[in-house]
């Protein structure tokens, strides 16, 4: 896997796989599964989880030291531009100067869906201030495209809805996406389990990045380190190149020539 390195605003990554730290029961089963998924990019909902802004409370800083993982805030719950700018601009302070993000702007409440309008203001901003912006939005080719024009660093469109679990619902604007862009595409949001990550990486995602479909799993641990080997074998199997289909016609797995009581 070293010599197919893995590029994130212009740092090298041996882990395809990017993992969020919500909704586990606590920070000790965070942190293993962690561990297990091989992550070292980690994702924090800088509204909803402690990483310094709450005095007196446990701070997940202790349980996933930067010094180990390269912290990624978001702006999960933003439901405007300025809502999320102000949100990242707390981040880059509460660590340290970070410029690494993820920027999310809802546009509903019920969907989760993205409002990409936010989105693209939000990241003008950011981009201008300095930050590195990975970027949620819709699998909207179009959208994908000014995102990138505008300087994002990566492009992570949604697979299905938030949380849904229903995985890759369509492989055909992914791969449009995907082919257009110069830089890296991961799946965000919408995997259920090992399969859908797979699936993704053999599109030719640069990389995946999920929570739930770990923290609500019945053995996070266990899902976390199968998560780290679909994103493996995912990317494995697109380096090597799929097979072609044959849609009506078959052809017998062991060669025919010298067979037995075969033609000449």
């Amino acid at each position: 896997m070293s010599q197919d390195p893995f590029l994130i605003a212009g740092k090298p990554y041996s882990s395809r796989l990017l993992v969020g730290t919500g909704k586990y029961k606590d920070f000790t089963e965070t942190r293993a599964a962690i561990d297990a998924s091989g992550a070292q990019i980690v994702t924090v909902a800088i509204r909803r989880v402690n990483i310094g802004q709450n005095a007196g409370e446990p701070s997940l800083l202790d349980y996933l030291p930067p010094s180990e993982f390269t912290y990624l805030p978001n702006t999960a719950g933003c439901y405007s531009a300025e809502e999320a700018i102000r949100t990242l601009r707390l981040a880059r302070e509460l660590l340290d100067d970070h410029r690494l993000v993820k920027l999310e702007v809802l546009g509903d409440p019920d969907t989760l869906y993205p409002n990409v309008r936010e989105t693209l203001k939000a990241a003008e901003v950011l981009v201008k201030e300095g930050f590195d912006v990975m970027v949620y939005t819709s699998d909207d080719p179009i959208v994908a495209r000014e995102l990138e024009a505008i300087g994002c660093c990566a492009i992570m469109p949604l697979a299905s809805l938030i949380g849904s679990g229903m995985g890759i619902l369509n492989p055909w604007n992914l791969r449009l996406i995907i082919e257009q862009a110069k830089v890296p595409v991961l799946v965000d949001a919408g995997v259920g389990t090992a399969s859908d990550a797979a699936v993704g990486m053999e599109l030719g995602c640069d990389g995946v990045l999920m929570n739930t479909a770990i923290a609500a799993a019945r053995d996070p641990v266990r899902m976390a380190r199968a998560m780290k080997l679909a994103v493996e074998a995912g990317r494995e199997a697109y380096l090597a190149g799929r097979m072609p289909r044959k849609l009506y016609s078959a052809d017998p797995s062991s060669p025919l020539a010298g067979m037995i009581g075969g033609k000449a």
